[in-house]
Formats: structure tokens, sequence, C-alpha cells
């Protein structure tokens, strides 16, 4: 009987960790996402700064004032943010890949302690 609550407890334990970690993959996602739309905006701002001339006038919108930038100090600012995004991205991939390994270990140890529940049970009504 106290076997029997025990294999409960933990398996509810267990779901719960399981749930917590789904939960971290869907908020990985999420930002991965975000990460992702504005790594394809700076990609087409910096295909758009390729396509000047190098007199061309440029500005910065800061706050709700636009400031002039030189042109090739945009241009580097821009790579930076490529740069910063995309590592971002990967560092964001390896987490993923992390957590989806816990997330099957966590399914695995779940679906063992379903078995075990459901033989305990099975040898309490024998009994």
């Amino acid at each position: 009987m106290a076997a029997l609550r025990e294999a409960q407890h933990e398996l509810e334990t267990q779901a719960n960790n399981l749930s917590k970690l789904q939960k971290d993959i869907a908020k990985n996602h999420q930002v991965r996402k975000q990460y992702t739309i504005q790594l394809g905006e700076n990609e087409l701002v910096l295909k758009e700064l390729d396509l000047l001339n190098e007199d061309a006038n440029v500005y910065k919108l800061i706050g709700p004032v636009l400031v002039k930038q030189d042109l090739a100090e945009a241009n580097a600012n821009v790579r930076k943010r490529i740069e910063y995004i995309s590592a971002e991205l990967k560092r964001l991939d390896g987490t993923l890949q992390d957590l989806e390994e816990k997330q099957n270990s966590k399914k695995e140890t779940i679906l063992k302690l379903q078995q075990k529940l459901q033989a305990l049970q099975a040898g309490k009504s024998k009994a």
C-alpha cells in the first residue's frame, strides 16, 4: 500500500517536472522566433545599406529623433547586431537540444513509473 502511494507521488512529481520542461521549451521557441525575425530584418537592412553610395545620407532613429549617421558606422553596427543575434540563436539551439534530451529522459522515467504503478495495482488486486 505504501509502495503504491510512493509510486503515485513519484509519478506526480515527474509529471510536474515534465510540464516545467515543456514550458521552458515553448519559451525557448518563442524567444528563438523573435530572434529569427530580428535577424531577417537586420539582414534586409544590411542589403539596403550595401546598395547605397558611400556619400549617401543615413539616419538612425534614436527615440523620436532621426540622427545622421556615417554609412560605414551604420554598416558596422548592423553587422555587429547580426553577429550577436546569430550567436544568441546558436546558444538557444544548444539550450533547446539540452531541454529536449531532458524531456525525453523524463518521458522514459514516467513511462517506467506508470508500468511500475500498474504492476503494483495488479499485484494489489490479486491479493
